[in-house]
Order: C-alpha cells, then structure tokens, then sequence
C-alpha cells in the first residue's frame, strides 16, 4: 500500500467522528468518506458534488477510478496537501468536505484517464459537466500529484498545460495560450511552483522549481527557477522568499 494510500483510514476515522457529531451529515460522508474503499468514495464525492449534466459522473467515476489505482493516489495526495497547507482547522475530513480546491482536482483526474485512455468524448463531457465546481481545466491537461488548490474558483488551463508535483495555485490563475501559436502553445509549471491569485501565465514557457508568480502577474516569458517575479509584464524581484519552505523539503527541493 502506498503512503497516499494509508490516508484512507485516517479519513475514514475522521468522517466517523464527524457523522456521529452532525448526523446531517451522516449520509453524504457514507457514501463518500466512508465508502468501502478510496475509489468508489472519490466517485461517490463526484456524485455528490456534480449532480446532472451530460453524465452520471459518479457512475462513470466508479468505473474509472476502479482501474486506475494512480489517479485515487494522485487524488488522496491532493488531500494530504491541501490539508497540511490550508489555514482552516477540520483536518482531511474538513478538506473532504469542504475544499473546493479538492473537488475540481478529483474532477480533472477523472476526465484526464478518460482522455488518456482515448475516450475524448466522455472527457469532454466530463469537464463540462464539472465546470459546475468553478474551473476549466482541458482534459489533456498533464497534472502532477500533491497539488494544493486553493479555493480553484476562476482557474483555467489549457490543453498542453503542465503543472508537476507540488505546486501551489490561487483562485483566477490562467494557463493560457498567446493564440500566436499552434501545437505544444501552453505553460510548464515546475515542481513547488507558487502561482498567486489571478497571475496570468500565457504561452509555451516554464516557471521555474519552486518559483513564485505573485498575484495579479502577467508571465510572458519563462520564470528560472528559485525566482519571485510580479507586476505587469512581470518582472524578477530581487529577494525571493517561498511562502512554505516546509512544503519545499517535503517534495526535496532547497529552498
């Protein structure tokens, strides 16, 4: 069993205690949190969190996630740093419950295997379906593990968009493309990268690791890496200070 994977149990804990104190929420939380397993519990969230639209996006998850044992990982270290890294109390079941953030990725990684696995149609449909959560993430958007998306309400990225392991984005973020340019035209955001409210980064450029895009930037041009820039276009600055070095020697980056 994976590390991602044994934060199965500890939610599961966590939903317990939460639905015997509200039982209101007894019933959401057991066919979630306290599904039998991860996968089904991830598709029972999407239920749950996108009703209607062109798909049963539960049922089509529970297929999905069930063949896809990466994605539920992806997804549970999603929650870990969501959770570790988010200001508000209520531990993994609060982010569960709560973390907007959260719900958007779970969405993405369900329309990514679809995509991967050929079935564009259904991907399509599934992100439009989960437009419904606040973003626009194409399906073909590449997503590494551990992300910590907070509030995600805003957030947009495009086709060949690349976000690694670990990075940090604000609500309002765009990866977009410069519509000068065809193929490979959308942004690389390097591992414990920091993208801050409504930054604009457009084209087929790279922010550097643990970089940091402050809020309301617009990149044009690639950010090297340990670098803070801002402003409009940004500009590098001369100190640069990564708001969770913590976070940093987690992923075995120097901060």
């Amino acid at each position: 069993m994976s590390a991602d994977m044994t934060l199965w149990p500890v939610l599961q804990a966590e939903a317990a205690a939460l639905a015997d104190r509200v039982p209101a929420l007894a019933a959401g939380l057991g066919e979630t949190a306290l599904a039998p397993d991860a996968a089904r519990g991830l598709a029972g969230l999407l239920r749950r969190m996108v009703p209607g639209g062109w798909l049963d996006l539960g049922a089509l998850a529970e297929r999905v996630f069930a063949e896809a044992p990466d994605d539920v990982a992806a997804a549970l270290a999603d929650l870990e740093t969501i959770t570790r890294l988010n200001f508000e109390p209520g531990g993994l079941v609060g982010t569960w419950l709560g973390g907007r953030g959260f719900h958007m990725l779970v969405a993405h990684r369900l329309a990514h295997r679809l995509w991967q696995d050929g079935e564009t149609e259904l991907a399509i449909a599934a992100k439009t379906g989960a437009a419904i959560l606040g973003a626009d993430i194409h399906p073909a958007a590449k997503l590494g593990r551990g992300l910590f998306l907070d509030h995600g309400i805003g957030l947009v990225v495009g086709e060949t968009a690349v976000i690694e392991d670990g990075v940090c984005l604000w609500h309002g973020v765009t990866l977009g493309s410069t519509l000068m340019a065809d193929g490979d035209r959308h942004p690389k955001i390097r591992r414990g990268a920091v993208l801050g409210a409504a930054a604009t980064i457009l084209g087929n450029i790279e922010v550097g690791e643990a970089s940091v895009v402050a809020s309301g930037s617009v990149v044009l041009r690639s950010v090297p890496p340990h670098t803070t820039v801002a402003g409009n276009p940004a500009a590098a600055r001369g100190q640069h200070r990564h708001p969770y070095p913590q976070h940093l020697a987690a992923l075995e980056i120097a901060a």
